[in-house]
């Protein structure tokens, strides 16, 4: 028996270390392989943050360049700056102050002319603009350009342009030299090695992008990283028993945990490093990278570790943390030992435990149990059980009794619920008919209000233009010049004697006919535009007696009365009804028709939809500058059986999450809506078997809406009314 349980813990603990082992492995990579990625995306935000930032900067530069083409540079540029003895040209030392402006430094002997000139000005403006902004995360930020020329702005180093020697040249550096067409021929972003700037004594790596102007390079917009941290916390932050390094794709190593970095009054520089005896280790990690580049967790079996590699973004950089596997197998096996020992001791004490528990905790219990359960189903409410014990079982029986009385309590009251139960279904049954009529009353109602608040937001549109047509018509009739008529009858009256001398020889008589024919030209002008305003207010008026015999459609069966229609002058007609409001709010409308035959439609409502979908346009549009409102309706063909009308507008936008709320009942965005004319619009449509959509990229970015018809009527079921479509 000793061998068996000895066996059974053996095994126990040989599998448990596998099943701990293989766990803790996976746990580990995991968090391996999360953290070098975390640490990757906090590392490398300064690089990618660089070269967002070269974007905005070079946008800004060649604006500037422009700008200054256009000006004389000459006394701006003696303003600020000077040539010295040396030869260089530097900033002005009166009222400089290079830890809140840029600097400029030109070494000696390079010709400064106009254009140089104007473009040292645009970057000194540039730089004044954005350089404090950028100096929260940048060491500095400075624009060089070709023959030697720098605009700096660093204001940890303020007499940076005046510490350099009058030869210093920034085109001999790196980050000058790799944005060069030869080296650069992308033109894009390019990040340099690690470099010592001798003036400021720091280390650094920097983002460097091209200007090019007129297919020209003009200028290298820069930025320096201090890498000091960066290196030290690659090498001093690590995960435990893990080191990390840092290294190029090349195979240069940047950081390693037996690199120092030592630091002096001169400044920063590098100890002594021999990477020889590292590079076959480097090398192995750079060919498993090639193989799996998209995995972050590598195997390396002939050093025993694992590696989790990911590369920083920008300068292309790869972060790599090791660990070796024995880290991963000594806490597994730390384990196990801990579970061989405890298996023994607890196996023994759990022998005695269960015998105990089971022979007097849990085989007496269950017989009463047993019992009661008989009891219970034989009807005997009265189980008896032992409800003094404070443990599960003493719960459990507590349970069972409180069981047993509610089944005893529950099958009186269904006793007594059977005996009231017709009488309580016949009173249920009155109160729900009731409850029905008075809902259907409710509705009814409902149906006149919405019936009635249709009309009158469709009657109010139309009238609106009835009321301006009047107006208009009114204005002309006052505008005839009768007058003129009486004061020329007048003059006929005065010399009725000598007519046709007063015709043809007094100079007022000459004019009197020219007058009169151009008085009659004046009033046939006019009686013509009088007939078409009232032509307007009678098709108006005919529009308010369709709109009424629409929304009274809904009362009863609905008719289709389709007409021949032509779309183009339909949507004339909308406009003209929205006409007074469109030009009251200085709203412009653009008109894009595609020729069209006439169509089978039912006019007055596709009028009814197109007015409400141009008079919500008008309002859309309130809050962009007068100038810039524009309308656009649209007509045009889909296929052979559909067309599309669509008012567009460059107003206020609909969120998406709005663009179906919009078409419900009572919904609206604009104060002062009441919110069911896109309502009964979209009923409209799909009463013609079409659709009406809204379609907005956003607030701001104005609305489409889009009605869809058939070309020709399509038969439709004659529903039943129903009981809230009102009278």
């Amino acid at each position: 028996m000793g061998v068996r349980i000895a066996i059974i813990i053996a095994l126990t603990t040989f599998f448990s270390y596998l099943h701990i082992f293989n766990a803790l492995r996976t746990e580990t990579l995991v968090q391996l392989e999360r953290g070098v990625l975390e640490r990757v995306q906090r590392e490398q935000a300064i690089f990618v943050l660089a070269q967002d930032n070269h974007a905005l900067l070079k946008q800004v530069f060649e604006e500037r360049v422009r700008f200054w083409r256009q000006e004389d540079p000459r006394a701006p540029f003696d303003r600020l700056f000077v040539q010295l003895p040396d030869g260089s040209t530097r900033s002005r030392l009166e009222g400089f102050d290079g830890t809140r402006m840029p600097c400029l430094f030109l070494p000696r002997g390079l010709n400064v002319d106009a254009q140089l000139q104007r473009s040292l000005l645009a970057a000194y403006d540039v730089l004044s603009q954005y350089g404090p902004a950028f100096h929260v995360r940048f060491t500095d930020t400075y624009i060089s350009f070709p023959g030697g020329a720098i605009v700096l702005y660093w204001p940890a180093q303020p007499t940076w342009c005046h510490d350099a020697t009058p030869s210093f040249n920034v085109n001999e550096f790196d980050f000058y030299a790799l944005s060069t067409p030869e080296k650069d021929p992308l033109r894009q972003t390019v990040w340099t090695g690690i470099i010592a700037d001798p003036v400021a004594h720091t280390w650094s790596v920097s983002a460097s992008t091209p200007v090019d102007l007129d297919g020209q390079h003009i200028a290298t917009l820069t930025h320096d990283i201090l890498i000091e941290q960066l290196l030290e916390r690659t090498i001093n932050e690590h995960l435990p028993s893990a080191y990390n390094m840092l290294l190029r794709d090349n195979g240069e190593l940047l950081a390693h945990p037996a690199m120092k970095m030592n630091t002096g009054a001169s400044g920063i520089s590098l100890a002594e490093f021999n990477p020889t005896p590292y590079q076959q280790h480097v090398n192995a990690i750079l060919e498993a990278i090639r193989r799996s580049p998209e995995q972050v967790i590598k195997k390396l079996p002939q050093s025993n570790e694992y590696a989790a590699t990911a590369p920083l973004k920008g300068p292309g950089w790869i972060f790599v943390t090791i660990l070796p596997e024995q880290a991963v197998s000594s806490t597994a096996l730390g384990v196990a030992r801990y579970i061989l020992a405890f298996g023994v001791l607890s196996l023994l004490l759990e022998l005695g435990i269960m015998y105990w528990v089971l022979k007097q905790q849990i085989s007496r219990p269950l017989l009463a149990f047993t019992q009661a359960t008989d009891r219970l189903a034989g009807g005997d409410f009265q189980v008896g059980l032992d409800l003094s014990r404070g443990d599960e079982l003493g719960r459990l029986a507590q349970a069972f009794q409180r069981m047993a009385s509610e089944l005893q309590r529950r099958e009186e009251a269904l006793r007594q619920a059977n005996e009231g139960l017709e009488q309580r279904v016949e009173s249920r049954t009155r109160e729900l008919q009731a409850v029905h009529r008075q809902l259907v009353d409710t509705a009814r109602q409902v149906g006149r209000a919405e019936v009635a608040t249709n009309v009158l937001h469709n009657v109010g549109n139309v009238l609106n233009s009835v009321h301006t047509s009047a107006l208009m018509a009114r204005e002309r009739l006052a505008g005839l010049k009768v007058e003129s008529v009486e004061r020329v009858v007048g003059l006929f009256e005065a010399h009725q004697q000598d007519l046709a001398t007063f015709l043809t020889q007094d100079e007022r008589g000459r004019g009197v006919l020219p007058f009169l024919s151009r008085l009659g030209k004046h009033m046939q002008e006019e009686r013509q535009e009088i007939h078409t305003l009232l032509n307007d207010v009678n098709r108006y008026t005919e529009h308010i007696g369709a709109i009424v015999k629409l929304q009274q459609q809904y009362a009863r069966t609905p008719q289709h009365l389709y007409e021949s229609v032509d779309l183009a002058e339909l949507l004339e007609d909308a406009l003209r009804i929205n006409q007074a409001a469109l030009g009251r709010h200085s709203v412009r409308v653009e008109r894009q028709f595609e020729a069209l035959p006439p169509v089978m439609l039912e006019k007055h409502k596709v009028l009814m939809i197109l007015v409400n979908l141009i008079s919500n346009a008008k309002y859309a549009v309130e809050s962009v500058p007068e100038e810039e409102r524009c309308v656009t309706v649209r007509l045009r063909r889909l296929d052979a059986e559909r067309i599309q009308l669509s008012v567009q507008d460059n107003g206020v936008g609909i969120p998406p999450e709005m663009l179906t709320r919009i078409f419900q009942h009572g919904f609206t965005t604009r104060e002062g809506g009441h919110g069911f004319g896109l309502h009964s619009s979209a009923l409209a449509a799909q009463e013609m078997s079409g659709s009406l959509v809204a379609r907005s990229q956003g607030p701001g970015q104005g609305a489409t809406f889009i009605l869809e018809l058939p070309i020709q009527p399509q038969t439709r079921r004659q529903d039943t009314p129903s009981e809230n479509s009102g009278a």
